[in-house]
């Protein structure tokens, strides 16, 4: 979250996000571990169930910092910033299991990059 919020205030959402998640990846010590890592959350029941639960916390910690940088004239930002949350936490999923699917293959950021232009049209 400490990347989200030192984002500059006139950055959109968007890239406040996708610098969040840039962080995130680079906490892997080396792409072997990623895949691992990766891996093993796809493929484990228990993971994948804790790490989606974990996910949603984190999406709920977010709102604040997300609503902050949408236009609250219209009285919906919650709403708004609850959908573009979970939109790129399902892209950096869909791009992470891309990723372990491919066996390591290119880099999981431009596969988020690709997932959510996908969304956004």
């Amino acid at each position: 979250m400490d990347t989200i919020s030192e984002q500059p205030a006139d950055s959109g959402i968007w890239e406040a996000l996708r610098a969040g998640v840039a962080a995130v990846l680079a906490l892997h010590d080396s792409r072997e571990q990623a895949l691992e890592r990766f891996r093993l959350l796809h493929n484990t029941a228990s993971l994948r169930a804790g790490w989606l639960e974990k996910c949603l916390r984190f999406q709920e910690n977010l709102l604040p910092l997300m609503e902050a940088r949408m236009d609250a004239a219209t009285g919906t930002e919650g709403a708004k910033a609850r959908a573009v949350i979970a939109t790129a936490f399902a892209c950096l999923d869909a791009a992470s299991m891309t990723w372990v699917a491919n066996d390591g293959k290119g880099e999981i950021l431009d596969l988020y990059d690709e997932c959510l232009a996908a969304v956004r049209g």
